[in-house]
């Protein structure tokens, strides 16, 4: 692949409404770089090869996590769609359309790849582009490890020229960021899980320094407004990375939990569910209830950030 990998999306895509993990997003991103590269700009219905070995080179993962997320967004994918409204050429009413991203996808274990077309109907939103697309390179988002983080800095993206977006309604947001209707129904769990997460995921690891304001009617919060300006050295330094907001960035991290209570977490039948693909079925983690909880315990003590889904404490309450 080139060394300036764009992820280009017309804003109907941009502005979907989807809710896809973080491999599905990612194997995503790589198919549309790869769709560039065959020079399939015009016509994308080839069938497009992406390798594990891209994905353990761009997102910096182990050999066998890449292939495992090959594997599990494999499935996602398929089973995935996204929504948006226009406006119907012929009858000139609000429509809503309905699309599958892929209509057909296969894994190759021995390979280490998948294969994969998009629907018909997915190929003009990624190549046939009109003045109203959102450009970025892949690189900014290639850090980020919460499904939210990503769709918010492409939502972001859209408006660059501005360093600012238009009000966005909370029902509108959720749905933009694929946030569960059951999840996060509270606004101050809203804003700590999924806004607050997001924000200093993007403002760590993008060239992006980013904020919020929200919108009362009355004393409900009913909207909300991204401001962001770009940086040119988005690198980390210890002071920024102090001045954090500790009590956000804390619900993510494993501080003050000891053994035991690791144990409990990683045995918890939620998180088992939200991170098996993490492992190999045939590695000790898969292999046994033992090597899953020596694995799994010695990764949340060595980097708690892959395992965003949700605040690692609320794995306790279960």
């Amino acid at each position: 692949m080139s060394d300036k990998q764009l992820i280009t999306k017309d804003n109907k895509l941009i502005s979907a409404s989807y809710s896809l993990g973080i491999p599905e997003q990612r194997l995503i991103f790589l198919a549309i770089i790869e769709a560039r590269e065959q020079k399939q700009l015009i016509d994308a219905r080839g069938v497009l090869q992406i390798k594990a070995k891209s994905y353990q080179e761009q997102f910096k993962v182990e050999k066998h996590t890449s292939y495992d997320a090959l594997k599990s967004a494999t499935t996602g994918l398929f089973d995935a769609h996204f929504e948006y409204e226009d406006i119907h050429k012929q009858t000139g009413k609000l429509a809503r359309h309905v699309i599958r991203w892929v209509q057909n996808i296969t894994y190759i274990d021995a390979a280490g790849m998948v294969e994969l077309q998009f629907t018909d109907a997915v190929i003009p939103l990624i190549t046939r582009l009109s003045e109203q697309y959102t450009e970025y390179e892949l690189k900014q988002v290639s850090e980020l490890q919460s499904e939210y983080s990503i769709r918010l800095y492409e939502l972001m993206m859209q408006w660059k020229a501005i360093g600012k977006t238009n009000r966005i309604s909370v029902d509108d947001l959720r749905r933009k960021l694929g946030v569960d209707p059951e999840q996060y129904k509270k606004m101050n769990n809203f804003k700590a899980r999924v806004l607050d997460h997001a924000i200093n995921q993007i403002n760590n690891h993008t060239d992006i320094k980013a904020e919020y304001e929200q919108h009362k009617d009355g004393r409900v919060i009913a909207g909300f407004t991204f401001k962001f300006k770009v940086r040119d050295d988005k690198r980390k330094t210890t002071t920024e990375t102090e001045k954090r907001d500790v009590d956000t960035a804390d619900i993510f991290t494993v501080k003050g939990l000891n053994d035991k209570q690791l144990g409990r977490i990683v045995r918890n039948p939620a998180f088992m569910a939200e991170y098996n693909h993490l492992v190999s079925p045939t590695s000790p983690a898969g292999q046994s209830q033992q090597g899953w909880e020596f694995e799994m315990i010695n990764r949340l003590k060595k980097d708690a950030s892959q395992f965003s889904k949700r605040p690692i404490k609320d794995y306790l309450e279960y």
